[in-house]
């Protein structure tokens, strides 16, 4: 039975497929998502929105340059991405330190200097996990026959997920934050999350 085609000969049926594909890879654990959860968790939702949206322009614009090939060109001069790579490394060890000493959210604190639109863009970017899951993503299937309306759907579709995937993530570390009104037990906690937050980044940079 031939898939339906709809809206300028997008293939619908193969909407699903890419939507399950790019929550399992995309929205599994990795440097951006577990830094979403620690600043949730550490800061709370509403102090955190500026670095959500700065995650979210940035990972849209790893898609962008995946979806136009500009990652070829990028990975035809390794020195580039090494360079990307060390200095959000740099910067993931920065942000790490700020929510492992981050006070209790009963105590008020401002988040705006950690966890900003700039450094959530900057991460966005600098990710290696992003790069790499979602130029798989992206390479996974096909929308549409035509290469620009398929490119065009990826991107609507991948940006949708992104900003679902990221949103998620912050949420969830509100789910913890009960435990980060008492002091002795919010040191423990964030500690933890800065400590999966530079695992993930150590798997990320080494795979």
């Amino acid at each position: 039975m031939p898939e339906v085609l709809l809206v300028d000969g997008i293939r619908w049926g193969s909407v699903g497929p890419l939507l399950f594909i790019s929550l399992a890879i995309m929205g599994s654990p990795g440097p951006a998502t577990i830094s979403l959860m620690a600043a949730g968790s550490a800061y709370g939702v509403r102090r955190s929105l500026s670095y959500l949206i700065g995650i979210i322009v940035g990972t849209t614009i790893v898609l962008l340059a995946v979806a136009t090939g500009i990652t070829a060109a990028l990975l035809a001069v390794p020195a580039i991405g090494s360079i990307l790579v060390w200095i959000s490394v740099a910067y993931i060890l920065w942000l790490a330190y700020h929510i492992a000493t981050a006070p209790p959210l009963s105590e008020p604190t401002a988040a705006s200097s950690t966890v900003s639109v700039a450094g959530g863009t900057f991460l966005g970017i600098a990710n290696p996990k992003a790069w790499v899951a979602i130029a798989a993503v992206f390479g996974s299937g096909h929308l549409a026959d035509d290469t620009t309306t398929d490119a065009a759907a990826k991107i609507a579709v991948l940006t949708a997920m992104i900003i679902a995937i990221c949103a998620i993530w912050l949420v969830a570390g509100t789910s913890i934050a009960p435990l980060l009104r008492d002091s002795g037990r919010a040191r423990v906690v964030n500690a933890a999350l800065a400590v999966a937050l530079v695992g993930a980044t150590a798997i990320a940079v080494l795979h």
